[in-house]
């Protein structure tokens, strides 16, 4: 059988990434989450990250020469990680893009794969759909305070190193509240007084590589967004993810949230 396309689940969250219309058989998952979320998947292989030798093995089995990767890029924890020989040949390098961040890891990852002459595709070519079009999609809309916060936060975003780890900003009254580090959106919006009437800005890096770990919200992030008071939510026109959006737009209606696409 001619697998045409590998899918790579990194993230402990199921997401939505393959189009109904393509058949099961035209994809094999990798499942390298940490907790073995995909055992029920039948079709799932269950790899730890450290065995580059049996992920690339087997991909090359299947005849396949692209893959897609789903979720969250995390950095793993590098003393208990097991290796084969193609492990032990390709992590050090691994090693050296971790000490520069998230986006260095990603493109020591392509950059492995591309050796070896598998093509990395967008996490979305076949879900374009879980992407935004810019526009407002909710009935309350940024006022002129808001906008110019907002351009406050994209012009710190402009300013990035293309390899830190940031997708998230908060910004009110033209004024930066906060800043995702490696703990995540969530953790950052723990951080922040309740009713901070801030704005959540998640956008992907200058030059980030946009074939992974893109930006991505859902309805948790709406709630978490009603939990802290914030007044909205910004994102970039087809660079993010956008699970659940008809869901998030009815929460942001009822719960007076903008949602803004620029």
């Amino acid at each position: 059988m001619n697998f045409k396309t590998f899918l790579l689940k990194l993230s402990d969250k199921p997401t939505k990434v393959i189009a109904p219309e393509v058949a099961y058989s035209a994809y094999v998952p990798i499942d390298l989450s940490k907790n073995n979320k995909f055992k029920k998947d039948t079709n799932s292989n269950r790899i730890s990250i450290g065995k580059f030798g049996k992920i690339i093995r087997l991909i090359k089995e299947k005849k396949s020469k692209k893959v897609l990767f789903a979720g969250k890029i995390a950095k793993p924890n590098f003393l208990t990680l097991r290796l084969d020989l193609k492990g032990i040949y390709y992590m050090p390098s691994i090693i050296r893009a971790a000490k520069l961040g998230d986006a260095a890891i990603i493109k020591a990852i392509i950059k492995i794969l591309d050796n070896e002459n598998i093509k990395v595709i967008s996490s979305v070519f076949f879900n374009p759909e879980l992407t935004v079009k810019s526009g407002n999609y909710t009935k309350l809309k940024p006022n002129m305070s808001d906008s110019k916060s907002i351009k406050k936060g994209i012009s710190y975003f402009n300013k990035l190193n293309n390899l830190d780890h940031i997708q998230a900003v908060i910004v009110k009254d033209n004024t930066i509240l906060a800043i995702e580090d490696q703990q995540g959106t969530k953790k950052m919006l723990s951080k922040l007084k309740k009713k901070s009437e801030g704005i959540l800005i998640k956008l992907p890096k200058k030059k980030q590589d946009l074939r992974m770990d893109l930006p991505t919200i859902g309805l948790q992030t709406l709630k978490d967004c009603k939990k802290y008071g914030l007044k909205g939510i910004v994102l970039k026109s087809k660079k993010n993810i956008f699970l659940d959006k008809a869901k998030c737009i009815s929460f942001a209606n009822k719960n007076k949230i903008f949602i803004k696409v620029i």
